[in-house]
């Protein structure tokens, strides 16, 4: 097993593995402006809606494929036990909203029609081991902080189910200030981003970015003047700390 002075603990197999995800990457990405033409063309689909979609869903694919990866891999556990999905969640409505309504007629009919009320949520990526609810994975091309500020109320409501939940933002380019872009192990983070965290404290959301330099709106990766190299470090510390998740989450 080879040293390396930031992930010392890499298995071979698991570096090979994330050098194919970077030319996975690498392909992706440079075909995504001629798909986006052809897409015009043929379907008459927006260029941006298109551009959009496509960093989306991979995003979400090198995602399932760093759990993959950290569990089989790195962990050296059966793959039989991890389940991957993005399945709604029912949460529930809160009786002790019930309680407070004022209009009788209203609180009778909600109380009268209990099941029916919830709200179907769900993130990108929920990772389960032997059936278990343990890692939930928001996946984003990039996030910014209106964004940031949805996705705690999302792991807020999904820890009301799953209060030991361990949370992730995994995104390609980071929108958030600070040094989210700039160091791969432990950003002190920004101003704003930590101010809206700060009223989520049972969240605890660990933001993981895979690509060097803040997002630039006119500077966007699929050009091909302003593509970004995804560089091997970004994908290992992924993996280390996917890893640290499972074993906080004790999925051993």
């Amino acid at each position: 097993m080879p040293v390396n002075a930031k992930f010392k603990y890499m298995r071979v197999e698991t570096r090979e593995r994330l050098k194919d995800l970077i030319e996975t990457y690498e392909r992706a990405t440079k075909v995504m402006e001629h798909g986006a033409k052809r897409a015009i063309r043929e379907e008459g689909r927006a260029y941006g809606g298109f551009i959009r979609s496509q960093k989306g869903q991979l995003q979400e694919f090198i995602t399932t494929e760093l759990i993959g990866i950290s569990w089989v891999n790195e962990l050296k556990k059966a793959p039989g036990r991890l389940a991957i999905n993005s399945e709604k969640i029912k949460i529930p409505i809160r009786h002790d909203y019930i309680i407070k309504i004022a209009n009788k007629t209203v609180r009778d009919y909600i109380s009268q029609n209990i099941r029916r009320f919830y709200y179907g949520l769900s993130v990108d990526r929920h990772v389960f081991v032997d059936g278990t609810f343990i890692m939930g994975i928001e996946c984003k091309a990039y996030a910014e902080n209106a964004m940031l500020k949805r996705i705690l109320v999302d792991f807020h409501l999904l820890k009301t189910k799953t209060p030991d939940l361990i949370c992730y933002l995994f995104q390609l380019e980071s929108q958030l200030g600070g040094d989210y872009s700039i160091l791969v192990k432990e950003p002190k983070g920004s101003f704003s981003s930590h101010s809206l965290m700060s009223y989520f404290q049972n969240v605890d959301l660990q933001i993981i970015t895979l690509l060097p330099g803040e997002r630039k709106v006119e500077r966007p990766i699929n050009k091909p003047d302003f593509f970004k190299p995804l560089p091997l470090e970004r994908l290992e510390n992924a993996v280390d700390n996917l890893v640290n998740g499972f074993e906080r989450a004790r999925a051993g």
